[in-house]
């Protein structure tokens, strides 16, 4: 667990590290990866660190604030991912189906804008979240079979009504997550009806390899997180939850920087330079 902590925090910092120096990734879309990496920063060392004592003593002692701070982190890390990734896909859509006017739309001012507004949309989301849950009453046994302080597990603790929290949870998770999962869906439904009217292989080939490690991270993603959320959660196993969870807090963090090195070949390049600049 510790290699995998270290290897997805590395790996991040990396990306982000080769966008800050490297002239040939000021694009939006390594604008765009290097904040990924930023939410996959935050998460990971948000849940891991916890994780790994709980591993090593097979418990953790955490105060009731302490716990509020680890869930706000996640919310605000994984509420951004979401957001961000519908932002990546519109990226992409204007790429393909409008090349000749992707610079004068997809400007250095759009996608500040976008990030600035993504983040504050995610701090909002997550501010609401936690004030309906500190104005909970909770009472013992104050355990949490969890690896990490996550939202619903904090409202099986309480004795206060929380019917109301949870009908204000599927609004704001629409919002928050179901509402970019539908802009990522139409964006590549107008991508694939593109890229089908280009006569030749080769460039539908092209067109769809810059796409394929966008939609990869997203299907980790959205694959898990909807497992997870939208179904019941009676109806699935603890176990199986936990595993689950560990995907998009552990393995997805450290699978992105793969995903998107091991297919990109500026990235690859960049690397390639610094690495060199420094011998």
């Amino acid at each position: 667990m510790i290699i995998l902590y270290c290897g997805a925090i590395s790996g991040n910092l990396l990306i982000m590290v080769l966008y800050l120096v490297s002239k040939t990734l000021q694009s939006p879309m390594y604008f765009f990866i290097a904040q990924l990496s930023l939410c996959d920063i935050l998460v990971t060392t948000d849940i891991v660190p916890i994780l790994l004592h709980t591993i090593m003593y097979g418990e953790s002692t955490m105060t009731l604030v302490g716990c509020f701070i680890q869930v706000s982190f996640f919310l605000l890390s994984e509420s951004s991912e979401c957001l961000l990734l519908s932002v990546m896909s519109y990226d992409r859509y204007v790429a393909i189906c409008n090349p000749l006017r992707y610079l004068s739309i997809m400007t250095h001012n759009f996608c500040v804008t976008s990030v600035s507004i993504i983040w504050l949309v995610a701090f909002i989301v997550t501010l609401i979240n936690i004030i309906s849950i500190y104005n909970l009453h909770f009472c013992g046994p104050h355990v949490i079979d969890h690896f990490y302080c996550d939202y619903e597990p904090i409202l099986q603790l309480s004795c206060s009504d929380t019917s109301i929290i949870q009908k204000m949870n599927l609004i704001l998770g629409f919002f928050n997550a179901t509402g970019p999962f539908i802009i990522i869906v139409m964006s590549y439904v107008y991508i694939v009806i593109t890229v089908l009217k280009i006569p030749s292989n080769t460039g539908k080939y092209k067109a769809f390899s810059t796409c394929s490690s966008h939609l990869i991270v997203v299907s980790m993603l959205y694959g898990t997180l909807m497992i997870v959320y939208m179904f019941p959660t009676k109806g699935q196993s603890l176990i199986l939850s936990k595993i689950l969870s560990l995907m998009y807090t552990v393995l997805t963090p450290l699978l992105n920087p793969i995903i998107y090195t091991l297919r990109n070949k500026d990235i690859k390049e960049a690397f390639l330079k610094l690495k060199f600049n420094n011998l």
